[in-house]
């Protein structure tokens, strides 16, 4: 009989944020597949428990999970966990969840943090639809681009974003998203905890002049078709697709789309001078 791989979320920096469900089944799985063995060791320590302990970090990802797969075909009931949060969110773990399904593995999941929604959760922004999109792309050209794809997306976007990066981050944010409100999330559930709040461009002014260190979340508004409606603006939209190499015809059809505007109109208008 095949053993289980249980899903386990931990802590995203309290260690007294663990459910008494993840504490038991920690306590009785044969193994403990985490992603920094010795980074999980706090956590385990710091609740009693000791088991055999496996890391599969990122780099070793593919081969340790071959190796996990084997203990649960032999019967081994096997713990996933990620240093915080839940394995496979923006973390390893996916790779293993999916060689598992593979072979007809039982997998239970035990719900925990996560910080994406404990920071959409402190935003004050909209909560019933959003998108996440864990990290943008490390080079701005590239940050930029993505952030281009969903400049029109009406749902909140949260995002997460490493110390390095997240003045750069914010003021491309700022740059290609405008004038919206957004909420940075810095060290969640930590003794340093912080929230700044506002809109974008005052956001990443405010984070530039703190001491930046720890992990933070991004939240930000979606897109209101309030905010820019007019055919002017519409037309101006579809100029700029033309730039980057769109046909009038496909730029017109997909700024229509966007705006909920005639196709032909637009296009007329746009053959006008600039």
């Amino acid at each position: 009989m095949k053993g289980t791989l249980y899903i386990v979320s931990t802590p995203i920096g309290n260690l007294e944020d663990i459910t008494l469900r993840a504490l038991r089944v920690l306590s009785e799985v044969d193994l403990i597949a985490a992603e920094d063995a010795r980074h999980s060791l706090k956590l385990l320590n710091h609740h009693g428990i000791r088991k055999p302990m496996i890391s599969y970090r990122r780099e070793k990802e593919d081969a340790r999970a071959e190796d996990v797969i084997k203990r649960l075909d032999a019967g081994q009931s096997v713990a996933l966990i990620s240093d915080a949060g839940t394995p496979g969110i923006s973390d390893p773990g996916s790779v293993l969840i999916k060689k598992a399904i593979d072979e007809d593995i039982p997998i239970v999941a035990v719900p925990g943090p996560t910080a994406l929604v404990a920071a959409l959760s402190l935003s004050g922004l909209r909560t019933d639809r959003f998108t996440f999109l864990g990290f943008l792309p490390a080079r701005s050209t590239e940050r930029r681009k993505a952030l281009e794809t969903i400049r029109f997306d009406e749902k909140t976007i949260v995002f997460y974003e490493a110390p390095h990066r997240i003045a750069a981050s914010l003021q491309d944010m700022a740059d290609i998203l405008g004038e919206r409100r957004a909420a940075v999330v810095k060290e969640l559930t930590k003794i340093h905890e912080q929230v700044i709040r506002g809109v974008l461009p005052s956001v990443a002014e405010a984070v530039r002049n703190s001491t930046i260190a720890g992990e933070y979340v991004v939240v930000v508004e979606g897109w209101s078709r309030t905010e820019e409606t007019t055919t002017e603006t519409a037309v101006s939209e579809l100029r700029a697709l033309m730039k980057k190499g769109l046909s009038r015809k496909e730029a017109a059809q997909r700024i229509a789309q966007i705006y909920g505007l005639p196709k032909r109109d637009l296009y007329r208008k746009s053959l006008g001078p600039d």
